[in-house]
């Protein structure tokens, strides 16, 4: 059984990157767990039960139909309640979505900008309606249409536009511990970035300013948030973070070293081979030769 369950997930993982999308029945794949790089792909989910929805620094508890807006970018995670949870979910690359030119970048959206409005409390004829988009989605996705790609962009662009006409949700819990909150999403935002894939995508996020900037906070209060509960600043993780993942690259794959330096977010290899001799003690090529 576990060996059947890694084929459906390696399955599901290529055929979503092949894509660039992917739509599902959430009951009719309650016996298969979804796993996907949450960093490369935007989540749209209509789902009635019971759940709480921890959304960057913000929870939300909600009850009945919602429509869910996920940010690659931003950290959520989703604890579900009820017995019963029925639904849709559509996953979907910014490149899919854009191939028609339309313009304009969904981190902009207020649907999944962090500080935004990503939960939206939907009636009973507004989920018929959904339900009925999200199944043509199904039906366009096992067919042999040439078009039918246009056809989803179409409908998720649809499901978009119907959501910014409804009034956003207003079950909010402000966290109670607002710096352990705070320094939770900031691990979840930095752990997102890792595994590094491909030479050919650097990383994002490489100070904490570009984490703060990110999760809508002054650099200053994410730090004493993160110094608050950890007792070490916000840097020092990165840093970690940054050096594990080289040594983990250098040990693990052929890479070379100009390749890896690209890929951590480092303009030119003479930087990051100071940069990890400063933090280890040794330079990135004396290191791979010591793992080998």
């Amino acid at each position: 059984m576990p060996n059947k369950r890694a084929r459906q997930v390696s399955e599901f993982n290529s055929e979503l990157k092949l894509k660039g999308f992917n739509v599902y029945q959430i009951e009719a794949d309650s016996n298969a767990t979804r796993i996907y790089s949450r960093k490369d792909f935007y989540k749209i989910c209509l789902t009635t039960g019971k759940s709480i929805i921890h959304y960057a620094d913000r929870s939300f508890e909600q009850e009945g139909t919602v429509l869910f807006f996920g940010n690659p970018h931003i950290p959520y995670s989703w604890e579900t309640i009820s017995t019963t949870y029925i639904g849709y979910t559509v996953l979907f690359s910014e490149d899919f979505f854009n191939a028609a030119e339309r313009g304009g970048s969904l981190q902009q959206s207020p649907l999944f900008k962090i500080g935004g409005t990503p939960i939206l409390k939907i009636t009973e004829p507004q989920r018929h309606f959904l339900n009925t988009i999200f199944q043509k989605m199904i039906e366009e996705q096992q067919s042999d249409y040439a078009y039918k790609d246009d056809l989803i962009r179409n409908y998720i662009n649809l499901i978009i536009h119907e959501a910014l006409k409804l009034q956003p949700t207003e079950h909010v819990d402000q966290p109670k511990n607002a710096a352990s909150r705070l320094t939770a999403v900031f691990f979840e935002l930095l752990e997102r970035q890792f595994p590094v894939e491909s030479t050919e995508r650097s990383l994002q996020l490489k100070t904490a300013q570009d984490y703060a900037n990110h999760l809508n906070v002054h650099v200053n209060y994410l730090n004493r948030a993160v110094k608050e509960v950890t007792g070490k600043p916000t840097t020092a993780h990165i840093s970690e973070r940054i050096i594990s993942e080289a040594r983990s690259l250098l040990q693990h794959t052929d890479w070379n070293i100009a390749d890896i330096a690209y890929a951590l977010g480092f303009e030119y290899p003479t930087y990051f081979n100071n940069y990890f001799k400063r933090m280890t003690g040794t330079n990135p090529k004396s290191h791979r030769r010591l793992e080998v």
